[in-house]
This record gives C-alpha cells, sequence and structure tokens, in this order.
C-alpha cells in the first residue's frame, strides 16, 4: 500500500469533506502540519468541527480556516493569540468547547487507545462538568469525560519512513502522537521521507499502523507566535 502522495493538496483528496470532525496536531504554532492546512483551505471544505489545543494566528495555522469561515466549532484549550477567533466567538458566529489542556489531550489519547469515557477530577464544580455525569470514586467527586475520535487527522512529524513510522522533533512531539492515534484517517506532513527500515525500531515514536497517508514539505516556514530576545549582559 502506498502511503505517500506528491502533494498536500493529493493527500487530503477523497478524504476531508463538509461537516467533519478533524484533529489538528500541534501547541502553539509549533509542530503544526502547516502544508496540510493550507490545502484543506483550499479544499473549500466547510462546517468542520477543529481539535485543536490552540486556534492558529490570524494569518496561519487554523487561523487561515477562520477566515475563509470553514471553521464552525472549535473543540480547544487555548484560544489566545487570534483576534478573528475572539471576533467571531463574541459575534455569536463560531462555537467553543473550552477543554481543559489534559483533559483535551486525554480525550484523544482515549480516543486512539478505544476507550469511550474516562473519569477526571478536572473541572469539578466549575462550568466545564456542567451537563456531565459525575460519580465518586473513594470519596473524591470526579467528571466523565467523552473521547474524541476524530473522522481525519492531520498531523506533523519531523520523519517518516514509507510505511509511515514517525520520528517527532522535540517539542513538536506535542498533541501530535495523540491526535494521529485518535483518527479515523491520519494524514502526516513530514520534512524527511527515509526507506522502510532506515529508522531504528528503537527511535520510532508512532508505528505506521496509525498512518494512512503522508507528504512531505521538506521546508516548513516554522513560524513562532512570539519573538523575544533578551539583551547581552554587560551591553
Amino acid at each position: 500500500m502506498n502511503k505517500v502522495y506528491p502533494s498536500a493538496a493529493e493527500a487530503l483528496k477523497g478524504i476531508v469533506a463538509d461537516g467533519q470532525l478533524l484533529a489538528v496536531g500541534g501547541f502553539g504554532l509549533c509542530g503544526i502540519p502547516e502544508a496540510l492546512i493550507a490545502a484543506l483551505r483550499d479544499s473549500g471544505a466547510k462546517n468542520l468541527t477543529a481539535i485543536s489545543n490552540n486556534a492558529g494566528v490570524d494569518d496561519f495555522g487554523l487561523g487561515l480556516l477562520l477566515q475563509t469561515r470553514q471553521i464552525k466549532k472549535m473543540i480547544s484549550s487555548y484560544v489566545g493569540e487570534n483576534k478573528e477567533f475572539e471576533r467571531q466567538y463574541l459575534a455569536g458566529e463560531l462555537e467553543l468547547e473550552f477543554t481543559p489542556q489534559g483533559t483535551l489531550a486525554e480525550k484523544l489519547r482515549a480516543g486512539g487507545a478505544g476507550i469511550p469515557a474516562f473519569f477526571t477530577k478536572t473541572g469539578v464544580g466549575t462550568i466545564v462538568a456542567d451537563g456531565k455525569e459525575l460519580r465518586e470514586f473513594d470519596g473524591e467527586t470526579y467528571v466523565m469525560e467523552r473521547a474524541l475520535v476524530p473522522d481525519v487527522a492531520l498531523v506533523k512529524a519531523h520523519k517518516a519512513d514509507k510505511s509511515g513510522n514517525l520520528v517527532f522533533r522535540r517539542t513538536a512531539r506535542n498533541f501530535n502522537p495523540a491526535a494521529a492515534m485518535a483518527g479515523k484517517v491520519t494524514i502526516v506532513e513530514v520534512e524527511e521521507l527515509v526507506e522502510t527500515g532506515d529508522i531504528d525500531p528503537d527511535d520510532v515514536h508512532l508505528a505506521g499502523i496509525y498512518v494512512h497517508r503522508i507528504v512531505v514539505n521538506a521546508t516548513p516556514e516554522k513560524r513562532i507566535e512570539k519573538r523575544t530576545l533578551s539583551e547581552k549582559k554587560g551591553a
């Protein structure tokens, strides 16, 4: 089975559609599948629900899909740095399911592990628990959270072999593995592609069984939200 596609647009073809639930890897702008996000914008798919730690910035990452109004709902844990997100949400044009960051990670991990729900203390006594089942364990109250199983997961990795075995680079190994495992179909953007067997098994961070399609983006832009420089001592 050939998992390698010549472009991000080709990798999405026949997979993405209106009204889907999508998971997008990354943390802020670190480790986001930027070529796949741009191709998703160009696909015109609309009424999407996006699961992501954040919503990008105004002109990059998921911010591109907010500009074109292709996202109807965000399931996120952080939504700063994006004025268009703020404007749409306050105007009632965008739905938001605000989720604690650890809970969001566990909802994806559980989805990938085939666990339909789990109990956590996070959010008990707050609006996060509104409308959800509460249960007591050992004298403590927990809230039940449902797992997330997205129709499509868009993921960024540093390296893949042609079987889809993945290596993530440093902090880009954030929500990406969990998103990849949870997706019914997982499409991965990588900077380097090697032959199957060229990656030492001990170096594989995620097995290729979770990966359906691969596209190479050898020179990603890799933006950061804010650049802060410290003054040199004695300057």
